[in-house]
């Protein structure tokens, strides 16, 4: 992973600048699977995976992630956005890998939460996971997971009300839950994540 400013030689963004800029991704990261799991997993691997209740895929989206990728047909780049298509299915065609992925630096302040709800504390799939990105002009990133065949973007204002801003989710029932309780619970993690974020744009 890289950020697409102030680049290290390496293109690989050294710890302490992803946890000051990017912290909703941290917080996403270290409940990926177990920790056997998060020692040997990749962040890459998560997103070919193409879960739609993905744990690093509502931050990245949130943060406007561009996936490189090369093949046969040489590179390419797409917003991650563009990446998903369905679940456990993405753009790429036969041949083709992802190489890195970036993240671009914020223009102004921003601040991040992530939001996770599942059935029991450790290595579980998600019921529904979350991040929000909250910027200092009032613009806001939703990401969503585990409501929709893939994970759902929504750009808006900070003051839209949530009810608008969940209405794109189309959770379905499976073995962790039951749709109507998947689409109760979202708005309830999309306030707390947009408060938080609030509080750390503010503090």
């Amino acid at each position: 992973m890289s950020t697409t400013s102030r680049q290290p030689e390496t293109g690989v963004a050294p710890v302490s600048e992803i946890r000051q800029h990017f912290p909703a991704l941290v917080e996403a990261a270290l409940v990926v699977g177990s920790i056997q799991i998060r020692n040997r997993a990749t962040l890459v691997g998560n997103l070919c995976n193409a879960s739609p209740a993905a744990d690093t895929a509502p931050a990245l989206l949130a943060y406007s992630a561009v996936v490189n990728v090369i093949g046969t047909g040489g590179p390419r780049s797409l917003p991650l956005d563009d990446f998903f298509t369905g679940p456990g299915r993405s753009v790429l065609r036969q041949g083709e890998v992802v190489v890195s992925v970036d993240l671009p630096l914020p223009s102004e302040p921003t601040a991040g939460a992530f939001e996770r709800l599942t059935r029991r504390h450790g290595v579980d799939l998600a019921i529904v996971n979350l991040c929000c990105v909250l910027r200092e002009s009032g613009m806001a990133r939703f990401a969503f997971g585990a409501v929709g065949p893939r994970p759902i973007l929504v750009e808006c204002r900070r003051d839209t009300p949530v009810e608008e801003i969940v209405s794109r989710a189309t959770p379905r029932s499976d073995l962790r839950s039951g749709a109507d309780y998947r689409m109760a619970m979202l708005p309830i993690l999309a306030r707390r994540a947009l408060n938080k974020a609030t509080a750390r744009l503010q503090g």
